[in-house]
């Protein structure tokens, strides 16, 4: 169940930081190392300090998650961050434009009861990796706080959660921040606790798909086991047990997937002709033209044809872009090579391109992280000039290189998460792309 409660945030008191504009950052992993810097030099109190800090005047001995910490501690002391005077459930929306049309995504914040994947009714969809979890459980551990919102959906076709609580705020000014591919980010703080108990029981029966976020879940799980192993006389409901969350209704108008295109790191040199005779067994091809320029247009037939099997391809070794789309034959080499997977896990595109495409067919067993973007023109750029060195905005570290292969592919669906969620399947990792992302800093929930 979807038991959400409300909380004594911690917020920024603006008039010691000026604008929220100036405190807030993207979530930590979409933040290369360009960005981090400019963050930095944005304002001495951004949230940046706190969630990817990147380690300046660190005391001998001292790690980047105790500097953080240390931040944090020295916020809350001089009231730069400042405890609500009462619990609240928060308000969140932005208002973003796509293709041309404004949208806006509405969705509220607030601590949902944790529940370890399998054993509840909050679902993963997306794999995670050791190391990331590894990360944000030393941040977690340092500075007992959730610094950023899971992004959760659930399914409510009426949105009542939502209007009960939109229906305390009428009268009401938000705060607001703007980001830098200019979405508008408003909060209210609601206080009535009709209003947050109706919603509460909306919520109550639903399930909730974890969106964005799964390692900061599986995070806040591990440091509630090891506080509950530590102090087993620990009282009920303590803070700990949840974490923060925003919730957002599937069915809202503002829900958007963008798509993650991958450039591959670590694979050979490969040209299209030796690309077909690869593909040939599983897939439909077609040669569509040279030049990195041509993935718009290639981008635009697969939307077009709006199927997950269709994939695009570049081949860096003779400049050429082949369309390949999942034929009978490949749809069964794939149902051979993970029988143990749903037909609704090996529908999708990603999962297609991972496991049929590189595994199976170009043989790559083990194969390092690609570079993730989501705009054509962040494809076009990567195959134009490279695989930049230092961090990228995954966390990843650029190599410098070339990259030999490119892939467009289409995005996973918000059916699609709910599907292979209550399947108890994982996609592959960055399966989806909810934008806008959620800004760090709006509010933070304390664990102690």
């Amino acid at each position: 169940m979807a038991d959400i409660q409300a909380f004594r945030g911690l917020r920024y008191d603006f008039g010691k930081v000026g604008a929220l504009t100036d405190v807030v950052a993207p979530p930590y992993d979409v933040i290369d190392g360009d960005f981090q810097n400019t963050l930095y030099d944005r304002n001495e109190y951004n949230v940046v300090r706190l969630i990817l800090n990147r380690g300046a005047d660190l005391l001998e001995g001292q790690s980047i998650y105790e500097r953080a910490a240390e931040h944090l501690k020295a916020w809350r002391r001089d009231g730069v961050l400042k405890p609500e005077h009462e619990a609240a459930v928060y308000i969140y929306h932005q208002t973003f434009t796509y293709e041309g049309q404004e949208f806006i995504r509405r969705g509220f914040m607030s601590r949902v009861r944790l529940e370890p994947f399998g054993e509840g009714t909050i679902y993963p969809h997306e794999e995670t990796h050791s190391k990331a979890k590894e990360d944000r459980f030393k941040l977690m551990s340092e500075c007992r706080c959730n610094l950023s919102q899971i992004f959760g959906i659930y399914p409510d076709k009426e949105n009542q959660a939502q209007e009960f609580l939109e229906a305390a705020i009428e009268d009401k000014t938000p705060l607001t921040a703007v980001d830098r591919d200019g979405v508008k980010h408003e909060m209210w703080m609601v206080t009535n606790p009709e209003a947050i108990a109706a919603a509460a029981n909306v919520m109550g029966p639903k399930p909730v798909y974890i969106a964005d976020g799964h390692h900061r879940y599986e995070t806040a799980c591990a440091i509630q086991k090891a506080t509950r192993e530590q102090h087993p006389s620990l009282e009920e409901d303590h803070p700990v047990d949840y974490v923060l969350m925003m919730c957002i209704s599937m069915h809202d108008p503002g829900m958007a997937v963008l798509p993650t295109h991958r450039l591959f790191r670590d694979v050979e040199s490969i040209s299209s002709v030796e690309l077909q005779a690869k593909l040939g067994v599983g897939f439909d091809l077609e040669v569509v033209g040279q030049g990195p320029a041509l993935a718009q247009d290639v981008w635009d037939s697969i939307a077009i044809e709006d199927q997950q099997g269709t994939l695009g391809f570049y081949c860096r070794a003779d400049d050429t872009w082949v369309l390949a789309r999942l034929d009978a034959e490949g749809a069964q080499l794939l149902a051979d090579e993970a029988p143990d997977q749903s037909d609704d896990w090996r529908s999708l595109g990603v999962s297609i391109l991972h496991r049929l495409v590189m595994k199976r067919l170009l043989g790559y067993e083990e194969l390092g992280s690609p570079k993730y973007v989501h705009s054509v023109d962040e494809v076009v750029a990567g195959l134009l000039e490279g695989d930049d060195a230092g961090r990228d905005a995954t966390g990843q570290q650029g190599s410098g290189a070339a990259f030999e292969l490119g892939c467009l592919v289409m995005p996973a669906t918000v059916d699609h998460v709910k599907a292979i969620s209550e399947n108890g399947e994982r996609m592959p990792a960055k399966s989806t792309y909810f934008y806008p992302k959620l800004l760090s800093g709006m509010v933070i929930n304390p664990l102690d």
